[in-house]
């Protein structure tokens, strides 16, 4: 066998290992039930006892999202809910009027239908060691706890919810006992690059992070969106959040890892009802997402990085050139070993296309989104070391390192 078979032959043997040891990641199925599975909470449904609901305050951190909160913000808002709660938006240092056309919104909706209150707040500029958006989420969470609610909802700005949205991830959390219930939004795939870019994310994600893992009663990973997180308040405090994970620019995963530390269970599950409404109509946009917080994941680490790199052009680019490059050379094994795993990246892809009802033929490029991937994790690097990384919406992290890491493939929707 020639070194190329050689190394089809390793990466067709890496798949076969993520396909039926990885905890089956490729699969969509792990959704919030329709209805509680829990008796208890569906008789409570049942007799429309508002007052057996418990109360939930949603924060919504925002920084500069004027152009997005006409979508997402009356959708949390108009929530259908039979228990109390209430939205704080917290306005960190907008300069595009957020906050002033959050209040014209609430009062607008207010005007015409039922809606929850909603508080608009501003902390000032972030203390020393703190990322914006965890300064933002702990004054909103310290102002959430004054009221006493039994749960929080952290959602990003740009996170539209259905009416039933929180209904759902409260009855799913108590009726399984959970206490962080957490849902990957469905990210915007309108233009070119998002629908090659966007599923692929999710994807990677699910790789490193297999919910049906992260959902078992014996946990063998932790993660969480944070777009869309429901968070029971006595864990909250118990995990010292946010305050524990402070200087996370990743702040997702760290938030699970410290619900976990605590003690808490933990879900999370792709989502039906759950939308982001952010555009990224180029590839500058979606480069600069992920090129922000892609080295923080690797820890800042040369070696991490040359190891991704490798592994990344193993698993996702050996096959199609070992099986095109074995086809013109008359190469057998190289061709059928390179295809053979080409074959199977593909069929593992299928299912995240469908849920993001994307046609199948995109599944084989799944490739080329893999070694823009790798571009972006070396540029994120490299903006690193030039003092610019993690780098958002006007400030700067470099330098800095996380709490507790994790999360480089998801799509970050907020600071």
């Amino acid at each position: 066998m020639s070194p190329l078979a050689w190394f089809a032959a390793v990466s067709l043997a890496v798949w076969v290992w993520l396909l039926l040891g990885q905890g089956f990641f490729w699969r969509t199925d792990q959704r919030l039930p329709k209805t509680g599975r829990g008796g208890g909470h569906a008789r409570v449904r049942a007799e429309g006892k508002e007052e057996a609901w418990p109360g939930v305050v949603a924060v919504v951190p925002a920084r500069d999202e004027a152009g997005v909160l006409p979508l997402s913000l009356p959708s949390l808002l108009a929530q259908d809910y039979p228990g109390r709660a209430e939205v704080i938006l917290v306005d960190d240092g907008s300069t595009d009027g957020t906050g002033r056309l959050a209040a014209e919104l609430a009062a607008e909706l207010a005007a015409r239908h039922d809606a929850l209150p909603l508080t608009v707040v501003s902390p000032g500029e972030p203390g020393p060691g703190w990322t914006g958006k965890l300064w933002a989420l702990r004054h909103g969470m310290a102002l959430a706890r004054a009221r006493g609610p039994e749960f929080l909802l952290l959602t990003d700005a740009d996170i539209a919810h259905e009416p039933d949205s929180l209904r759902r991830l409260v009855a799913a959390a108590r009726d399984d006992g959970r206490d962080l219930v957490s849902q990957m939004a469905r990210l915007r795939v309108t233009s070119f690059w998002e629908r090659l870019v966007v599923p692929a994310f999710v994807y990677f994600f699910a790789q490193l992070y297999p919910f049906r893992w992260i959902n078992a009663d014996r946990a063998r990973a932790t993660a969480a969106a944070g777009g869309c997180v429901l968070l029971r308040t006595e864990t909250a405090v118990a995990a010292g959040v946010p305050d524990a994970i402070r200087t996370a620019v990743i702040d997702d995963v760290s938030l699970a890892r410290a619900v976990r530390a605590a003690g808490g269970r933990i879900w999370l599950g792709l989502a039906e009802r759950v939308d982001s409404v952010r555009p990224y109509p180029g590839l500058g946009e979606l480069w600069r997402m992920v090129a922000r917080s892609a080295y923080a994941q690797l820890r800042y680490s040369p070696p991490l990085l040359l190891g991704t790199v490798a592994g990344l052009v193993l698993v996702y680019l050996v096959p199609p050139a070992a099986c095109v490059a074995g086809l013109v050379s008359g190469d057998a094994p190289a061709a059928w070993a390179g295809g053979a795993a080409w074959a199977v990246m593909t069929g593992t892809y299928l299912p995240m296309l469908r849920y993001y009802r994307q046609p199948v033929w995109t599944a084989p490029l799944l490739p080329i989104t893999a070694f823009l991937y790798l571009l972006m994790t070396v540029d994120s690097a490299v903006r690193h070391y030039r003092g610019r990384g993690g780098a958002w919406k006007g400030r700067v992290y470099s330098g800095g390192r996380t709490a507790t890491e994790g999360g480089e493939f998801a799509p970050r929707h907020g600071e």
